[in-house]
């Protein structure tokens, strides 16, 4: 801060309505250290935002009774949904912290989760103000990471378990276009792997070896240890040469190529910073110094595409725009910065925004960090950029008239907020990041394949390296044939595949991919593929673990046997049924195939508790209990419901050809009931089969239907008494045994192939051979010659 003698810049007359920072806050409170005092986040946020009270040197009460707005940052603990807090947490966190300085504001918000929020929110309470929707704002944040680790486990700890009346604006998680079920079913489920494609993008597109890429992290990163060794607050204030954050030990291990441990974000921290805004009226009603007002010259905030629509891994156009547009609006050049902070959770964000996108140096002298970058000042789960802000607000008021930037990324690469900073007056200019929005969202759509097969390139990728010394391959690739995108896992015993990431430079090289239950696969060769996937023959065989299966001359029946959980579903038992259903399907001597489950229940659909205790969650190509998305049924599959047939359950049901339910029997697509939805056909197939006013009731209310209603409706096919489904499915089967096979396979083959024609007449006149093929059966010549003599015809399926 500047002496009363100091040279002050003369303050113009200026809109009062003029958002300024006024105040600005950190904290830390270090794990083993004497001044130790195990602070909740409440707590930490509650006395950063004291010292940026006291920072704006005027009368606390009065200040604090003109707080209208409080908002938080989301914490680490709130950021996933599913996170538990081991020590509790406040159910109000922004009012939390304002009860415990005696603050009552009108307006409470907790931000979505990101690195990006401390600078968005900073910005738009700005515009707020500038709006006069508020004159008095509060952005704060904290996170007690490493205490709750510490306590974790311990029988005696503290509970950081608060309740606070008042209105609270949660803005929810912010997860949208950043999680994906393909992405964490093949490995990418950690920051330091998401990162790390890009990273391993980046030196592709430079042409660099790996060891001239590390030395580039090594120089990039290096000046970050030493601002962070001079920063009071940083969790690990230690200066490190390049050489030493590059070169593997004990301390420094892989963790994911090409990151090692010194290199990737610091979040076991306790630390919390906050901001305090007003309008200029404001701040002259309160008397706070001029010479510690701070402006908004320049500001922007853009998001990217998901994760698997980036047109190019190698760079992230979304910072370097906002980077670009804050400069611009603010009528600055990179010359005119005096001090940087480039969100470096990891190298690839300072590189792409900061070196690539505006051609700074990693030596420049004026550093790419005012706190020391996240993996050495650490970084309070996503309130990290506050710090910077409040870091880059002290710098300035040191040298007035000097303007300050801050980069704030959140997500992986996702979003990107900035702003540049500066004592020198200036009026509010409102957002102008919809036109930046615009080109990125007009870029063109990377085609994607979720199931891959074939020769392909690889794109980008990284290695996991687990603690016990297991080795994880990632690809991001191209198939060669249609050029479409996908993600592919090695699996881990697989040497060779390894060993093209272990390649001077793994980009470009060719692989090929192998679909399997789990997900891709990528390896050398397809007959390297065959021999750690081996095709399974479609063949019944003696026993199953999860089912039962009985075959009666034609018939086969599959029974589900998991009485125990309602016969509901785990991949394995999905797996078993898809090869049943695929053996049936090969298998000429069997003509129709009957579907059921064992006990008092049909199925309850996926076994929940299953993936909620950790297990993998995946379906095999053909779906569902191994039906559900399998193309060209063309034998009969009929549903013998007895009990309930609930989520996957129904839309294994939806699948079948034919329905018989005993009269206990109920359905529901229930999904929205445990926060999901019926992806496994029920969304897409029941519209089509029920009124779709009835079907939609039941997809968005989850409620249970009875076997007479979907009788009525024409889902059930027949009713039958209690337990007596299975004995009327027979009956039934029995009916279409003694049909021509051929007839009934081409008949579902020709309703498979006009399903999706909607003019009958076009339907009917579709060019097929269909009728063709089957008057090339025996059968059809069989049922003609059995017909002109009068006799019951002997069908041979052939």
């Amino acid at each position: 801060m500047i002496s009363e003698h100091s040279e002050r810049l003369a303050m113009p007359d200026i809109h009062p309505q003029t958002p300024i920072l006024v105040g600005v806050g950190q904290i830390i409170d270090r794990l083993g250290e004497d001044s130790y005092q195990a602070f909740s986040a409440v707590d930490l946020a509650a006395q950063a935002t004291e010292r940026a009270l006291e920072d704006t040197q005027t009368d606390g009460a009065a200040l604090r009774a003109m707080v209208d707005t409080v908002a938080g940052v989301r914490q680490s603990e709130m950021t996933i949904p599913g996170t538990t807090a081991p020590l509790g947490r406040s159910d109000n966190f922004p009012r939390s912290v304002a009860a415990r300085l005696a603050m009552n504001p009108k307006r409470a918000i907790l931000e979505v989760g990101g690195g990006h929020s401390p600078q968005h929110l900073v910005t738009e309470l700005a515009a707020d103000i500038a709006a006069g929707r508020s004159r008095v704002a509060i952005a704060l944040g904290s996170d007690a990471i490493s205490t709750t680790r510490w306590f974790a486990n311990k029988e005696t700890r503290p509970n950081f378990t608060e309740h606070v009346e008042g209105d609270l604006e949660d803005r929810g998680y912010g997860l949208a276009g950043q999680m994906s079920v393909e992405a964490a079913n093949h490995g990418l489920t950690d920051a330091p792997s998401l990162f790390a494609l890009f990273e391993n993008a980046r030196r592709a597109r430079l042409g660099l070896s790996r060891a001239e890429y590390a030395d580039e992290i090594g120089r990039l990163f290096a000046p970050f240890t030493q601002v962070a060794a001079r920063n009071p607050y940083a969790s690990n204030p230690v200066a490190r040469s390049a050489n030493e954050l590059t070169t593997p030990t004990e301390a420094n291990r892989p963790i994911a190529e090409p990151y090692l441990r010194y290199v990737v974000a610091r979040d076991q921290v306790n630390q919390g910073a906050a901001v305090i805004l007003t309008s200029v009226d404001a701040a002259r009603e309160l008397g706070i110094p001029e010479h510690t007002w701070i402006f908004i010259h320049g500001h922007a905030t853009c998001r990217e595409r998901p994760l698997l629509d980036h047109e190019d891994f190698g760079v992230a156009p979304a910072a370097q725009l906002a980077t670009r547009r804050a400069l611009d609006m603010a009528g600055l050049t990179p010359d005119d910065i005096a001090t940087w902070d480039f969100y470096s959770c990891f190298p690839v964000p300072v590189f792409n925004a900061a070196v690539d996108g505006l051609g700074l140096s990693p030596d420049d002298p004026r550093r790419l960090t005012v706190t020391g970058g996240l993996p050495f000042f650490g970084g309070a789960g996503n309130n990290y950029s506050m710090h910077a802000i409040a870091e880059t607000v002290q710098r300035l008021r040191q040298c007035p008239g000097s303007y300050g930037f801050v980069g704030a990324n959140g997500g992986v690469m996702s979003k990107y907020s900035t702003a540049v900073y500066s004592t020198a007056p200036t009026e509010w200019v409102p957002d102008e990041s919809a036109e930046l929005q615009a080109v990125i969202d007009a870029k063109p759509a990377v085609s994607q394949v979720t199931r891959a097969e074939g020769w392909a390139t690889v794109e980008t990728y990284t290695v996991k390296h687990g603690r016990d010394g297991v080795r994880t391959g990632i690809v991001i690739g191209r198939l060669e044939r249609t050029g479409e995108r996908f993600i592919a896992q090695a699996i881990e015993s697989d040497k060779q595949a390894l060993a093209i990431l272990d390649l001077e430079q793994p980009v470009g090289q060719r692989i090929w991919i192998t679909n399997t239950g789990p997900g891709n696969r990528f390896t050398v060769s397809p007959e390297r593929a065959a021999e750690l996937c081996p095709a399974r023959p479609p063949a019944l065989r003696a026993a199953y673990e999860h089912l039962r299966v009985e075959r009666d001359g034609h018939l086969l029946i599959v029974t589900i046997d998991r009485p125990d959980v309602k016969n509901a579903l785990i991949p394995p038992a999905h797996e078993e049924l898809a090869e049943v259903f695929d053996a049936y399907l090969a298998d000429d001597d069997l003509w129709v195939a009957i579907l059921t489950g064992a006990g008092d229940s049909f199925c309850a659909g996926n076994d929940l508790s299953y993936a909620a205790t950790g297990g993998q969650t995946y379906l095999p190509r053909s779906g569902f209990a191994g039906l559900t998305s399998r193309e060209g049924i063309n034998k009969p599959v009929i549903a013998a419901v007895n009990g309930p047939a609930v989520g996957g359950g129904f839309e294994a049901v939806l699948a079948c050809h034919l329905v018989v339910a005993d009269e206990t029997a109920h359905f529901a697509l229930s999904e929205v009931k445990v926060g999901l939805i019926a992806t496994a056909g029920g969304i897409v197939r029941l519209p089509r089969i029920i009124p779709e006013k009835v079907a939609t009731e039941l997809l968005v209310t989850g409620r249970t239907i009875t076997a007479n209603e979907l009788a009525t409706i024409g889902v059930v096919n027949r009713l039958a008494s209690a337990g007596g489904a299975v004995s009327a499915a027979r009956d039934l089967a029995e009916e279409i045994m003694r049909a021509s096979p051929s007839s009934v396979r081409h008949t579902l083959e020709l309703m498979n192939e006009t399903q999706g024609i909607s003019d009958v007449a076009e339907a009917i006149g579709k060019r097929t051979s269909v009728f063709d093929d089957l008057m090339a059966t025996e059968d059809a010549a069989e049922g003609m010659r059995a017909f002109a003599e009068k006799r019951t015809p002997i069908w041979r399926n052939r």
